[in-house]
């Protein structure tokens, strides 16, 4: 009887091994899931949290290693915000992935990027995006070759490869014509078969022709019995539609390409918004540039601000698409 009770004291015994799974189980849960979401700048970007502490003294790094859960900034949805550059947050991502920089052909952001870099504390990403960048081996084929910004990056003021700036020809006589008209590429037989253009110039040096698409969703609201305070016109976003080198010859520094930043300039977008919202502005810009309206077209609905009181005020909501031709 004493061996047998000695035996059933056993699992009795192995309470220490409980012990043990009970302060297992008490151990402290990991501060962050494995899988972490990001809102930047109203992107969602949903990645490993290893990914995001993969360099060591980071500002993402001391937010995920360093920094509890609840001392961090997060949207409605319970996602970790950051409020900084929602589309060009892709690159630093993808450079935390593999410690590698790999941008576009046309990335006109590239000084953007090398701000949001340094925000992030990558020195080696600012290091990397602030070297100038290399030619490729040998000239490209004459029907590849593309204009590049004067300051050295694709962007708005495109000048073609081999041309000088404007600047380097004041010294040279008033009739004199224009390099830019002037080189031309060869093909294999020595002719030339045209002149290197800028993509917002035509054969006879004049401005290209070409058309662009203003849009924009409005709203309004018309008081009880018309009265004379309603409010009246509320644009929350001007779209432009169109070829990418008229619309930044058009609209500059106002032109938001965040939403489109890799597109080349013989490519047509419709992802492109002014950083304004008066639509005479963009009227002006386009008048500026010898543009005129020859088409329009708007949509509009109707709604009581109250299903339920039908005697408040009504909302209208209206879409409108002001089309622009430069001849």
């Amino acid at each position: 009887m004493a061996l047998a009770d000695s035996t059933r004291g056993l699992p009795n015994g192995g309470g220490g091994g409980g012990g043990s799974g009970s302060s297992s189980s008490s151990a402290e849960p990991p501060l962050f899931p494995d899988i972490v979401e990001l809102n930047v700048g109203g992107q969602v970007y949903v990645t490993r949290r290893c990914t995001v502490v993969s360099v060591p003294d980071s500002l993402l790094w001391r937010m995920f290693t360093q920094q509890q859960p609840q001392e961090l900034a997060r949207d409605s949805k319970g996602r970790f915000f950051l409020d900084r550059d929602g589309f060009l947050f892709r690159y630093i991502l993808d450079y935390l992935r593999d410690l590698q920089l790999v941008l576009p052909d046309y990335f006109p952001e590239r000084s953007r990027l090398q701000r949001e870099a340094e925000y992030f504390e990558l020195p080696e990403l600012v290091r990397r995006l602030g070297a100038p960048q290399q030619p490729g081996p040998g000239p490209p084929p004459p029907h590849s070759r593309r204009g590049v910004h004067k300051e050295g990056s694709l962007g708005d003021e495109l000048l073609p490869l081999g041309c000088v700036e404007p600047e380097q020809q004041e010294g040279a006589s008033a009739g004199a014509p224009s390099p830019t008209l002037e080189l031309a590429s060869r093909s294999p037989s020595g002719g030339a078969v045209g002149p290197l253009l800028t993509p917002s110039q035509s054969l006879d040096g004049s401005r290209r022709s070409g058309y662009i698409t203003i849009g924009y969703r409005g709203s309004y609201t018309i008081g009880r019995d018309a009265q004379a305070d309603a409010k009246f016109r509320r644009v929350a976003r001007i779209t432009v539609c169109g070829k990418t080198s008229l619309a930044k010859e058009v609209f500059g520094d106002t032109l938001n390409e965040s939403r489109d930043p890799d597109r080349p300039p013989e490519r047509y977008t419709s992802r492109y918004y002014l950083k304004f919202n008066f639509l005479e502005q963009a009227f002006d810009k386009l008048s500026e540039s010898g543009f005129h309206m020859v088409a329009c077209s708007s949509t509009g609905t109707c709604a009581f601000a109250s299903s339920t009181d039908q005697s408040e005020d009504k909302i209208w909501t209206s879409y409108t698409e002001y089309v622009f031709c430069r001849e």
